[in-house]
């Protein structure tokens, strides 16, 4: 007879149980907020990005996006935008490649993604990089924090300041890179004990799918909950009636 196998050598079953914890999310619109991780046209407007997702992922995460605000903003659920911008002076974005990594890979003149990407042009402060596309917004009651100069939202803003003031414990996590941006601010609100949602269609990565997957898989098992823009309006839609 072989040897039994010990505890932790076991199959899990990931798949169920990333579905049964969604049995236990509850979202109460009055304490959620959308956060937007650097939905910005540094990003997403192929035209002047900087640092461009593909043509195709940034058109459907636009879309999706768009739809989500629109239905948070109809159940009074707070938009906050979260926009990377560096300084210009004395050096452009001479804060971003203080970063040993950012700063190596600008010394051997790399690209970061390809066709369009740059280390030291990315988002400086009044490029067109920075805006926020128009079918975004900001709209009329929106917040737009644009101190970011790191991967979290929270570190070196007053992210948390906001969500504390507006009662949220809960959020809708959306933008650019699900495996950067997305993924450290996931932690970081883990770690202050938020329930995390990140929104699957409402999320790209400039470094490739295999990384984007990567990371929705990490906030699913680890972190929070991973749901489809279908699945989140499902959750919310009956109350939107009630705003």
């Amino acid at each position: 007879m072989g040897e039994a196998k010990r505890p932790w050598m076991m199959q899990v079953d990931r798949d169920a149980m990333v579905e049964l914890l969604k049995n236990e999310l509850e979202l109460d619109p009055r304490r959620t907020a959308v956060v937007a991780i650097d939905m910005h046209r540094g990003h997403l407007d192929p035209l002047v990005a900087s640092e461009p997702v593909d043509p195709e992922a940034a058109a459907r995460v636009l879309a999706n996006t768009s739809r989500l605000m629109w239905l948070a903003r109809r159940c009074r659920i707070p938009v906050i935008h979260v926009v990377l911008k560096y300084r210009r002076y004395p050096t452009p974005a001479f804060e971003r490649v203080a970063s040993p990594f950012k700063r190596a890979l600008d010394k051997v003149k790399q690209r970061m993604t390809g066709v369009g990407s740059t280390i030291r042009e990315h988002n400086v402060e009044g490029s067109p990089q920075t805006e926020i596309p128009p079918e975004l917004g900001p709209a009329e009651g929106d917040f737009v924090i644009d101190s970011k100069k790191r991967l979290s939202a929270f570190y070196g803003t007053d992210l948390e300041i906001l969500l504390r003031v507006l009662g949220v414990d809960t959020l809708l996590l959306c933008g650019v890179n699900t495996n950067t941006c997305v993924l450290c601010t996931a932690f970081e609100a883990s770690n202050r004990d938020m329930r995390v949602v990140v929104v699957s269609d409402c999320v790209a990565s400039l470094y490739g799918n295999d990384l984007h997957e990567f990371a929705l898989q990490n906030v699913a098992r680890c972190l929070g909950w991973v749901l489809s823009l279908s699945e989140v309006e499902g959750r919310l839609a009956c109350r939107a009636e009630d705003h």
